[in-house]
């Protein structure tokens, strides 16, 4: 079968679901709401930059799901999509997944985010298959503040999706990866149809430079 591999932030979504997570806690007075902003703010500026200290936003993202139990974090979780992310969806994100679930190829998305805030919105595109960055649960099911495994982010990426690869009657060959982001690249160059969808100004450059396909999901094609 033929992977066909999606980034989600600014990719399929018209906006970052990590930040946004951080954004409605602090609305919502989960969180000390300037500490906390003010830190949202400044991983999403190294992130932007590829500069992300990828471990150390994880235990600053992770530390309000070991504070919460599951069912408060759910129901918060419920408005958060209704609210945040369903005016991110993008229907031309959806035609292009519907284009290559009809080709018969296995749809994943690969997303430095972690599973509790993707989950949902992976199963709202109708995308079985999440690689998402994983926050440790102890035995009851409860968040533990800890990073369990590699972080889906950069070189983490491949690492992550070899090993879900791992078993699979799946490989590389053929496989395609849309992404926006320059932390992106390693993936990029590792499957056979890299497009940037949406392009931050480091991955347009690398993409116009390699001949990439450049496409938007909020507009048309911008060519190749």
């Amino acid at each position: 079968m033929t992977l066909a591999l999606f980034d989600l932030d600014n990719t399929l979504l018209a906006g970052d679901s990590d930040h946004a997570w951080g954004d409605f806690l602090v609305a919502r007075g989960h969180v000390d709401a300037e500490a906390y902003r003010l830190a949202n703010d400044r991983f999403y500026a190294d992130y932007c930059a590829g500069t992300l200290d990828i471990r150390a936003f994880c235990e600053f993202v992770f530390a309000v799901l070991a504070r919460n139990d599951r069912a408060t974090l759910e129901a918060w979780r419920d408005e958060f999509m209704a609210e945040c992310i369903e005016p991110m969806l993008l229907p031309q994100a959806h035609e292009l997944l519907a284009r290559h679930r009809a080709q018969g190829h296995t749809l994943v998305i690969i997303t430095a985010t972690n599973r509790f805030v993707t989950e949902l919105i992976a199963r709202r595109y109708g995308v079985e298959h999440l690689i998402a960055t994983e926050p440790e649960q102890d035995g009851n099911g409860r968040y533990t503040g800890r990073l369990a495994g590699t972080p889906c982010f950069q070189d983490g990426k491949i690492i992550r999706l070899r090993e879900w690869l791992a078993g699979r009657d799946e490989s590389l060959e053929g496989s395609w990866f849309y992404s926006d982001s320059r932390n992106d690249l390693a993936l990029l160059e590792a499957v056979d149809h890299p497009v940037a969808v949406d392009a931050d100004p480091t991955l347009t450059a690398v993409a116009r430079e390699r001949g990439w396909p450049l496409l938007s999901l909020r507009g048309d094609r911008t060519g190749s």
